[in-house]
């Protein structure tokens, strides 16, 4: 199973990298396997890949249910 976790295309670098935030989080990811991304444009990383697109809306949600996990786990956050 893999989990691919949403974040913001706050920056390209160049063709093949760009910056995701992911709200306290800034990364490098690589972005070639995602057509004509642009700055602002929401995509799910997995492994440091940009791997699709994803809408901000479904992108927020998600992000939500990952904390909400996250404090299951381990506590709050």
């Amino acid at each position: 199973m893999c989990i691919a976790v949403p974040g913001e295309i706050v920056e390209i670098l160049d063709a093949d990298r760009g910056i995701v935030d992911y709200g306290d989080l800034r990364q490098e990811v690589r972005i070639t396997l995602v057509e004509d991304l642009q700055i602002g444009e929401w995509v799910q990383v997995h492994a440091g890949w940009a791997i699709g697109r994803i809408s901000r809306e479904k992108a927020l949600e998600n992000l939500e249910t990952i904390r909400e996990v996250y404090a299951l786990v381990y506590g709050e956050v």
